[in-house]
């Protein structure tokens, strides 16, 4: 059985085949269901609209690696790429730090691929020294990536998804992962509506001076 890991090196982290409709699109549903973790974790409202905001924002530093790939397409880089790849989310921190985002947010997306037991990036950080918002976007990433029709492979059935994660649950703050499956098994949509595009955009209405 393939493993979230390896699925994650093949299919999310291709940014040679980067296609930014998908991952806007992946934004939004890593950013509304992050929010409804956030509330099922019992977080104040001000945290799950900060952590809304960080979920969409979570990849931006993959826009500034194309940059490093660009024009290389003809090198090895299926050994280099995962290489890059691994800089977005240092990348994302350094593009958001100076314009007026909270630490919250900041620092849910710098540590948002650390691994509870330590095996993530960029500072293989593992337990509670790993910030709550980057443990609730860790989940939520993954369950994201795995759920959405991406360019280079259709979405996979939710079973097999969460069949997946469990096989990986190493990788997930085990109280968030519980909310998280309680939030699923509720049977919200957090897939792209085909009439909008988007859902729950309420949750970025909040006048704050953050976008």
């Amino acid at each position: 059985m393939k493993s979230v890991q390896k699925i994650s090196e093949t299919t999310q982290d291709r940014i040679l085949e980067m296609d930014l409709s998908a991952e806007l699109k992946h934004g939004v549903v890593v950013s509304n269901l992050a929010y409804d973790v956030a509330k099922e974790l019992g977080l104040g409202e001000k945290e799950c609209y900060q952590l809304a905001i960080a979920g969409m924002l979570h990849d931006i530093g993959k826009l500034k690696l194309e940059g490093y790939i660009n024009g290389q397409e003809q090198n090895p880089m299926v050994i280099e790429e995962l290489k890059y790849v691994r800089m977005h989310s240092t990348l994302g921190y350094e593009i958001l730090k100076d314009q007026g985002y909270s630490d919250y947010v900041l620092e849910s997306i710098l540590y948002h691929h650390e691994n509870f037991d330590g095996s993530g990036y960029p500072s293989n950080r593992s337990g509670k020294d790993i910030p709550m918002g980057a443990r609730i976007l860790r989940v939520c990433d993954v369950y994201a990536a795995l759920s959405m029709d991406r360019p280079y492979r259709k979405a996979l059935e939710n079973d097999e998804v969460l069949r997946l994660m469990i096989d990986e649950i190493k990788n997930f703050d085990m109280q968030v992962f519980l909310a998280f499956q309680r939030v699923i098994h509720k049977g919200g949509n957090y897939g792209i509506k085909k009439e909008t595009g988007y859902r729950n955009e309420g949750h970025f209405t909040e006048g704050n001076g953050n976008p």
